[in-house]
């Protein structure tokens, strides 16, 4: 488990297995397992969802809660509290954002339906892809690591941007009032230097379930709490409550919630499935964002900051590892999964197009993974020393 390797290992079994299970005799155990109503009532709070919702909306939160908790430790103290430390990773995301999109408009522009998974191959999947970089040890420079990871950090700001602006439902304001309050509630309680987890995490849960009736995606209540839960003690120096917590959720995230959520979401049946199936317009404009559109929009965003002198290439690295660590920000899996469900899944979409987005998904984070590791394996990520030869 001290391994960095070993929630990505652990991810990708989670996804083996739930294909498998929904390709055999047991695929009815899984889809009645996920289709269970799980239902909460206290009073007039009345909470019902089947099951793989409750993952969805309620699991995933306390992924994002750990997101917000990294992304804000990042730029306070961490890889992106520098200005020149931002500058290239900050540039890939905007182009592993913006050409992937493209690439799927372009491929499916003119069925309005279609256009709602837009966002799909725009995500990153941090834990598949660090993975992946472990098992390749010491042939890759920590620098190319590190650009990875505040990669992923912008990538997660810009999937809660566009979850928070384009897959919000119709908004209740009754709920919104409630949310603003819980916000308001924890912000005081951080300008009056409240340390007390607790405190943060039972306003926090006030805040989801107002958050989760709003008609906004309940997992921004995670990335809100995250990022109001306060960095230091001003009573003890040696304590952080942010830490703290980061530390407590690290484990549990890993190696039981991202798999969780993983097994729920990967089951695809390929009951008639063939290459053709690939070539219709949505998991192939799917594949085609992950695989093609990360590693260009990358490669050409940082390459003209890069050449225009806004940027440099990470330390120790070269363009060769540059490349195939761009080829692994097409892992999209995790996050691209997520997406798909508020684009397609809880909109009640048809069943061709939920299976064919899966299927995108998974080709375009295979394709991803296996060129990205055996680009880095095989050529020398590594830059060359002067004394040595260019």
């Amino acid at each position: 488990m001290k391994q960095d390797s070993s929630s990505g290992i652990l991810l990708m079994i989670a996804a083996v297995l739930a294909l498998l299970i929904e390709n055999s005799p047991l695929s009815w155990v899984y889809d009645a397992l996920l289709s269970t109503p799980v239902e909460i009532r206290v009073g007039a709070l009345h909470l019902d969802k089947v099951l793989l919702l409750w993952i969805n909306d309620g699991l995933m939160a306390v992924f994002f809660l750990l997101i917000g908790l990294e992304v804000k430790r990042e730029f306070l103290e961490g890889e992106l509290s520098k200005p020149d430390q931002i500058i290239l990773p900050g540039l890939g995301a905007i182009g592993g954002m913006v050409v992937p999109a493209a690439v799927y408009y372009w491929l499916n522009q003119g069925d309005p339906l279609a256009l709602n998974g837009w966002a799909i191959p725009a995500a990153t999947d941090i834990a598949f892809a660090l993975g992946i970089l472990a098992l390749l040890g010491d042939r890759v420079p920590v620098s190319l690591r590190v650009f990875l990871m505040a990669l992923a950090i912008f990538d997660d700001l810009g999937a809660v941007l566009i979850i928070a602006v384009f897959y919000t439902a119709d908004l209740s304001f009754t709920s919104l009032l409630i949310a603003g309050l819980a916000v308001a509630v924890m912000l005081g309680m951080n300008m009056m230097n409240v340390t007390r987890v607790s405190a943060y995490m039972v306003v926090g849960v006030i805040l989801w379930v107002a958050v989760l009736k709003s008609g906004v995606h309940a997992t921004l209540a995670g990335v809100i709490v995250g990022m109001i839960i306060p960095l230091k003690d001003p009573k003890d120096s040696t304590q952080s409550p942010l830490k703290s917590v980061e530390h407590g959720l690290h484990q549990w995230v890993a190696f039981l919630i991202v798999p969780i959520f993983a097994f729920a979401n990967a089951g695809v049946s390929l009951s008639g499935f063939t290459f053709d199936s690939l070539l219709e317009p949505i998991p192939l404009g799917i594949a085609a964002g992950l695989f093609l559109g990360k590693q260009i929009g990358i490669l050409f965003f940082c390459g003209i900051g890069i050449w225009l002198g806004f940027a440099k290439l990470p330390t120790g690295a070269s363009w060769w590892g540059f490349y195939g660590t761009s080829i692994l920000c097409g892992v999209g899996f995790t996050m691209s999964l997520f997406i798909a469900s508020l684009a397609f899944e809880q909109g009640g979409g048809p069943d061709a197009i939920i299976l064919g987005d899966r299927l995108g998904i998974l080709v375009g984070s295979a394709l991803s993974a296996v060129a990205g590791y055996l680009l880095l394996r095989f050529a020398n990520p590594a830059k060359i020393p002067e004394s040595h030869g260019t």
